[in-house]
């Protein structure tokens, strides 16, 4: 039998505690957070790196009204964070701007992963999208994250279409799950982020040209099994190079053991 979770046992005590966090995370944003608020339609003059995110994978799991309710979603969202400005020892917060995702806002059912790592759906679904355009454009910036958040360890779909590694996304819920990074630089940043007919897309401002690069990639992944479990193993290290491209320094940013949820009757898998 399933485990049932607190919510489910106490739903009103449950409500209390979540809506006494939010409250509680507001309170300290607002005495010593220095959120970034100000937008400016000007655009800063030099870009530092740009994404753009397949919004429709086509994935056999999810039925098509469920990813048109995502880019919905996408569409109420991303015109709140375009063009802010992150100024220095400023923090930036993707709930801050978001804000609460409700119907009456205009939010759909998209989809949404549980804490169990199963999916379902949800008001707002689909945003974690957002979020992870968001973070791997960061990832190419010395900007640095101060707040984010795995999902379960759990490849729920295939690599149809996908153009960042695995592994390198965020888990959001507003707004105790937040995703922040702070710019400790001496440079002002600015992101726009606008929904295209087929992509999401994002792109990163700055007042002063930065000078080294940054690379993010997936190391040793493989697919190996135990006690028949197939799991997706490896490492993502961000490399920061000199203006010569010389390597400065390498960072890992993540390690996969991530259980593999779909037909892997195809993969190439070392079993143990």
């Amino acid at each position: 039998m399933k485990r049932k979770l607190f919510c489910e046992i106490s739903p009103l005590t449950y409500k209390i505690s979540y809506e006494s966090r939010i409250l509680k995370r507001q309170i300290t944003d607002q005495l010593f957070g220095r959120i970034a608020q100000e937008k400016s339609q000007a655009q800063l003059p030099y870009l530092i790196f740009s994404h753009q995110s397949l919004m429709r994978r086509g994935l056999r799991k999810v039925p098509i009204p469920v990813e048109e309710a995502k880019v919905a979603n996408l569409k109420i969202a991303a015109p709140k964070v375009s063009h802010i400005i992150i100024r220095p020892g400023e923090t930036f917060s993707f709930w801050h701007l978001v804000g609460r995702c409700t119907e009456k806002s205009g939010y759909q059912n998209g989809l949404m992963v549980a804490n169990d790592g199963e999916l379902k759906k949800g008001t707002g679904g689909g945003l974690c999208q957002f979020s992870n355009l968001i973070h791997w454009m960061i990832l190419h910036t010395p900007l640095e994250v101060v707040e984010k958040y795995h999902h379960e360890q759990v490849d729920m779909f295939p690599d149809a279409n996908r153009e960042v590694p695995f592994g390198s996304g965020t888990s959001i819920v507003y707004n105790y799950l937040d995703y922040r990074f702070k710019n400790n630089t001496s440079t002002t940043y600015q992101l726009l982020t606008y929904v295209g007919e087929i992509y999401l897309h994002g792109e990163i401002y700055a007042s002063d040209p930065q000078m080294n690069t940054y690379e993010v990639k997936a190391i040793g992944e493989h697919f190996e099994s135990k006690d028949g479990v197939v799991y997706r193993c490896g490492q993502i290290f961000q490399y920061r190079y000199d203006q010569n491209h010389q390597l400065i320094n390498q960072t890992l940013i993540k390690t996969n053991h991530a259980r593999v949820a779909y037909d892997t009757s195809q993969l190439a898998v070392i079993k143990n």
